[in-house]
């Protein structure tokens, strides 16, 4: 998984998209990352990951981040180059 763009979950951090710069044992580090804080559009981060969304304007993904290391990681899974570009077109959410 190392240097690709793949939907990372964790215990409880939630959901990021970003690069896997680093993996060891339950940690990751991930560069250009979103957090994945609220999707609509997809059944689940599988489908999502897959097809990305069908209804972006619903979906709240905040800035990205140059970098974050998460702990806990429990899921990866690669990105198609479909869904990074659905994820790409959801509009930066802040409050």
């Amino acid at each position: 998984m190392i240097g690709r763009y793949c939907m990372v979950r964790t215990y409880s951090a939630g959901v990021f998209a970003g690069t896997v710069e680093m993996l060891e044992g339950k940690a990751a580090k991930l560069t250009n990352a979103r957090r994945i804080y609220y999707w609509d559009g997809a059944a689940t981060l599988s489908q999502l990951a897959t097809d990305g969304t069908s209804k972006p304007e619903k979906c709240k993904f905040p800035v990205a981040v140059d970098e974050v290391f998460l702990t806990e990681v429990i899921e990866i899974i690669p990105i198609t180059d479909k869904s990074k570009a659905s994820i790409d077109s959801v509009s930066v959410w802040a409050a």
